[in-house]
């Protein structure tokens, strides 16, 4: 009898996320397991002082360093003289997002491939009570460190879903009876004449392109921003913002 030996493979390591600045190293240490805070040697300040006190509290290990050594750790990300090593946040499935407790309100992203507008979109989408957001795996940012900086925290407290295919995830939503409703410049109707008391995703397309053909194709209506000056279109961000608070204003009618 032959044996074939089999080989032996180290455990994957867990996998770790660099969180830069005051506001999201905050939220970070509420919210997730982290192995450490690493502070800037010679800086001071009360807000610093404040999150060094919050670590201890929680227990988590503190540690100064040159300003160098957190440039490193960060990138070329803003750190403020505060940066977290901690455990990566986790993806949520569709699946979740679909089964919200309240009328769900989700913003979908068709190619949003810059850290600071998706982090803007977060931060806008936690304001305005949003129950989750949806990205592709391709051609669009993820959860980076970049995303977490722009967020100022807010990433912590939305559930974020990644999907391999955008039309199919937008077609599963409808048939849990999410209304899907995309914004272009070229549509008929105004945001304003949407309803969004009922379960609905909102779709934004990213820098440049807008939504994609077979995205645009299957939402249940598609609606524009007006605009009144020389300009052919808004930044995502700020058109998440007008879309997600008339959504929350409609939300608030009784």
């Amino acid at each position: 009898m032959r044996f074939t030996r089999r080989e032996l493979r180290p455990p994957a390591e867990p996998r770790t996320d660099v969180i830069c600045g005051i506001n999201a190293v905050r939220e970070a240490i509420e919210a997730r397991p982290v192995e450490y805070v690493l502070f800037s040697e010679g800086h001071h300040g009360g807000r610093l002082q404040d999150l060094i006190d919050a670590c201890r509290a929680r227990g988590i290990s503190v540690r100064f360093a040159p300003s160098s050594a957190l440039e490193r750790l960060a990138g070329a990300v803003p750190h403020q003289h505060a940066v977290a090593v901690c455990s990566a946040k986790s993806y949520e499935s569709l699946e979740s997002l679909m089964e919200s407790s309240t009328p769900a309100l989700i913003v979908a992203l068709d190619g949003v491939e810059d850290p600071g507008n998706l982090g803007a979109v977060v931060r806008t989408a936690v304001g305005a009570g949003a129950t989750g957001a949806i990205i592709p795996e391709r051609r669009a940012a993820g959860m980076t460190p970049a995303v977490a900086r722009a967020a100022a925290g807010a990433l912590e407290h939305l559930r974020i879903a990644r999907v391999p295919n955008l039309t199919r995830a937008l077609a599963d939503l409808k048939s849990r009876n999410i209304w899907v409703y995309g914004f272009e410049p070229k549509a008929q109707k105004s945001y304003l004449d949407l309803d969004y008391r009922t379960p609905c995703a909102l779709v934004l397309g990213g820098e440049g392109q807008g939504l994609h053909r077979l995205v645009r194709e299957t939402c249940d209506e598609l609606a524009h921003l007006p605009l009144f000056g020389p300009v052919e279109s808004l930044n995502v961000s700020v058109a998440a913002g007008i879309v997600l608070y008339e959504a929350a204003r409609q939300r608030q009618i009784k």
